[in-house]
């Protein structure tokens, strides 16, 4: 009786010793696609997401009013949401934020960050070393706004993100929907339509002006756009794809396809 209970016990500290201890969990990864902008004359500034990883709005876009946007994806690291405005809002021009990111980093490769300040000034840092999963990724930056993301169809992706952004007349928010919903359209994450949301920041409001997210779901680009267009809101502008009555942006897209490694 008294070996078996030794058994079990030395057992039971070999299983204990040799297991990983509970900081030992691998980093949560937010494959996605973002857009962030600004509009100087306004004082706004704003970004939207989409992904497959769950309730995505509420990790990865952040934006403070009068200061300016950042999105943190891939190998995300949310903690850094809020000191990296503060570091904008201190007068560090966004390449020198996310210097001070990335710097003493280890994972720095595996990240996709951006930020764009008030002025319109924005910096990008890509996931040079994210796993052939994660590919395609890429980055586009305009006037006054950047689009970027991982994990997606393709190169056509991004690029219908940056044209729907310059080509949609209305506001800040109306504009990055049409944004995200092109993107979504052309493909977005291939992986599925989990989660999307935005965020918007306005001079002279505390917090965001406006807040727009689905956590869950089979379309989840197409349930925001559709929350959109029924919201009334002083943040919408004059885009007939954010009013009533709401019509599928892209009924005919292709299934999502893995994109061939390269």
């Amino acid at each position: 009786m008294r070996l078996m209970i030794v058994i079990v016990v030395m057992s039971w500290l070999s299983q204990s010793l040799n297991a990983e201890p509970p900081t030992a969990a691998k980093p949560e990864i937010t494959a996605t696609f973002s857009i962030i902008a600004v509009d100087p004359e306004n004082h706004v500034c704003g970004a939207a997401v989409a992904s497959k990883y769950p309730a995505v709005g509420k990790v990865v876009p952040y934006v403070r009013a009068d200061v300016g946007a950042f999105c943190t994806q891939h190998h995300h690291v949310p903690k850094w949401g809020e000191p990296a405005l503060d570091l904008l809002q201190q007068g560090k021009r966004p390449e020198a934020v996310l210097f001070e990111l990335l710097k003493e980093d280890k994972d720095s490769e595996l990240r996709q960050l951006a930020i764009i300040d008030m002025q319109g000034r924005a910096a990008v840092h890509n996931p040079t070393d994210a796993p052939a999963g994660s590919r395609y990724w890429g980055a586009m930056t305009g006037r006054f706004y950047c689009c970027q993301g991982n994990t997606l169809t393709g190169r056509e992706v991004v690029v219908a993100m940056s044209r729907a952004y310059e080509e949609t007349s209305g506001s800040l928010a109306d504009r990055l929907l049409a944004a995200l919903i092109a993107a979504d359209c052309a493909g977005g994450d291939h992986r599925g339509r989990l989660a999307a949301g935005m965020r918007v920041a306005k001079k002279g409001v505390e917090g965001d002006w406006l807040s727009l997210h689905v956590d869950k779901s089979d379309d989840a680009v197409v349930d925001l756009a559709r929350k959109y267009a029924e919201l009334k809101h002083d943040a919408k502008g004059s885009w007939s794809g954010g009013k009533l009555p709401f019509q599928h942006p892209c009924p005919d897209r292709p299934k999502l396809v893995v994109p061939p490694k390269n």
